[in-house]
Parts: structure tokens; sequence; C-alpha cells
């Protein structure tokens, strides 16, 4: 017993060091660029020794595709436990998506840096943790895709949509348009933009007036 509760505190500690260097890395890599950014900054932000960092990463780059897959990760479950939560109340899988943009505006308005930083590097192709990027830039989009797949089979949506495409669209209208609500209309609560985009919705999706 007490071993385990030695190995499970050890093991706490270690992931409370590993989101420091997350919020580190983040804030530094979105502020000045990857390449800009050294270990020792991020040793420094996060308040730990540069020893630390190599203990828990291997390089900055496993750091930064380590961070990716535990950000990208965190959406994804937003996005999961928001449509599940709909489907215990007896929701419409358009409430489900509905609730499902809440939850992306939400966890971008939480983690503006990180969101930044992911749809940046969405756009470069010549990294080293492209295929990293690419498997969990699916994780999340494939929770919207099983919800229009459900929506499809139980008639709530039309069988001629894309469901590839259009789990991306959605996935990019949130994170696109939570960017520009930040950077140009900050005034603008959240409550506002989740409204909007919830109009959007009803129109696009669910082919109702």
């Amino acid at each position: 017993m007490e071993s385990s509760s030695v190995t499970s505190g050890a093991s706490t500690r270690r992931e409370a060091t590993r989101q420091k260097l997350y919020e580190a890395a983040v804030t530094l890599i979105a502020e000045q660029g990857f390449s800009a950014t050294t270990v020792d900054e991020i040793a420094e932000r996060a308040g730990v020794a540069k020893g630390t960092v190599y203990y828990n990463f291997a390089s900055k780059s496993v750091l930064f595709e380590e961070l990716l897959r535990h950000g990208v990760g965190l959406l994804a479950a937003s996005l999961r436990e928001a449509a599940e939560r709909t489907a215990k109340d007896g929701g419409t899988r358009v409430a489900a998506l509905d609730a499902m943009i809440r939850a992306g505006l939400v966890f971008i308005d939480r983690y503006p840096a990180f969101t930044q930083l992911y749809v940046a590097e969405l756009w470069r192709t010549n990294r080293a943790w492209q295929s990293t990027l690419l498997v969990v830039r699916q994780e999340a989009v494939a929770v919207v895709e099983d919800v229009l797949r459900a929506g499809i089979d139980h008639d709530e949506f039309s069988g001629e949509i894309d469901v590839p495409l259009t789990a991306a669209a959605l996935v990019g209208m949130v994170l696109v348009a939570a960017l520009d609500w930040q950077a140009f209309q900050p005034e603008r609560s959240l409550d506002d933009v989740h409204a909007a985009l919830s109009r959007l919705l009803q129109g696009r999706v669910s082919g109702r007036p």
C-alpha cells in the first residue's frame, strides 16, 4: 500500500511539472515562435531547472509534440463531454453540435495561446511533428463526425452531407471565429459569439428554417 501511494504521489508531481512546462512552452512559443524559444526560457518561465525539462521530454520538439497531444486531447474531451451530456438529457444531434460549439468556445477562451499556436501550425507542412498534428487534428474532428453520422442514421441530417468535410468545417468555424472574437471583437461576450455561431449551425446543418 505504501509503495503504491509513493508511486501515485510521484506520478502526480510529475504530471504537475509537465503541466507547468506545457503552459510555459505554449505561452512563449505563441509570443515569439518555436525557433526563437529556448529550453532555458521554458524552464525559467515554468520555474524549474533546465534539467527538469529534459527529464520529462527528450527535446524541445518532443515537448512541443506532447503539448499538441495534450491540448487537442483536452479539446476533444470537452467536445465529447458536451455531446454525451446532450444525449443523456434527450437532446437532438443538432443540440449536441450546438453544445459542442459552446464547449469549443469555452476551451478557446480558457486556452487562447494554445489555440493560436495550434491554428498556426495547421498551416505549416514542414515541421517534424506534422504527422502528430494530423493525428491530433483527427482526434477532435472525429468527435464531430460521430455526431453527424448518428444524426444521419436517425434522419436528423441529410444523407448527402459530406461527413469528414462538414466536421472539419464546423471545428474550423469555431477555431477561426473564436480567434477573430478575441483579436478583433473582444468586447463581445462568449454568449454573444455562441449565439451567432448557433444561428449559423441551425441554418447550415439542420436544413430547417
